[in-house]
């Protein structure tokens, strides 16, 4: 099975946390600051980080910022209800998803193992929308012969427009498309996640091409 890393600096929810996804079949390690974080994914390289933001010290989007340096490894977020600045951020950065405290344990193990098959990537077949050419199976992105990279959730959500280049996609639909159901309060982080793929995907992200805005409903992929 998957091992996850949780990093809280709070020992009910580590323990929480821990709990539940070792229940769920998880292996589960933990630490408590960022720089214990950064050493356990270098020396145990876990399948996914559960992080939360709020670390003392080297706080979590520091954490995210490593990361994502590294590689895709996926993140999932674990946020105070009054950080959604910080929620925003991190998922610029790269995170792909977040649950915000408190949180159902029941829900973050459901996003985990979402994440978990986004990354997988089981489907087996290309993808073309314009220039852009996207594996499936692979996970990979590439426009002419230049490859683009992704975390797993910003390669599904090109992945859900892809399918249908030129249709317009509501944000609802795409989080229904990346998650299994639409979670309105979620709706805002589909434009972080937007604004970072556009600075990945778009030559100039001031004038996308590729990943286009209609206004007052959504997004769609240039056919």
């Amino acid at each position: 099975m998957p091992t996850i890393l949780i990093v809280d600096d709070e020992p009910k929810i580590l323990r929480l946390v821990h709990d539940f996804l070792a229940a769920a079949g998880f292996g589960v390690t933990t630490a408590r600051t960022g720089d214990e974080a950064l050493m356990r994914v270098r020396t145990e390289v876990p399948d996914l980080v559960v992080l939360d933001l709020g670390l003392p010290g080297l706080d979590g989007l520091d954490v995210t910022r490593a990361i994502r340096r590294a590689g895709d490894l996926p993140i999932i977020m674990l946020t105070a209800r009054d950080d959604e600045t910080d929620k925003l951020i991190g998922l610029e950065l790269g995170a792909d998803d977040y649950v915000t405290k408190p949180f159902s344990p029941r829900e973050l193990v459901a996003r985990v193992r979402a994440v978990l098959r986004r990354h997988a990537g089981a489907e087996a077949e290309l993808l073309h929308a314009g220039e852009l050419i996207l594996d499936l199976p692979r996970m990979r992105v590439t426009r002419g012969e230049e490859p683009i990279e992704l975390t797993a959730t910003e390669f599904s959500l090109v992945a859900a427009m892809a399918r249908h280049p030129g249709r317009v996609f509501t944000r609802s639909q795409l989080l229904d498309a990346i998650h299994g159901v639409a979670f309105e309060s979620y709706e805002r982080a589909v434009d972080a996640h937007v604004k970072n793929i556009r600075r990945k995907l778009e030559p100039d992200p001031r004038t996308p091409r590729h990943l286009l805005t209609v206004y007052g409903v959504g997004y769609r992929l240039a056919g």
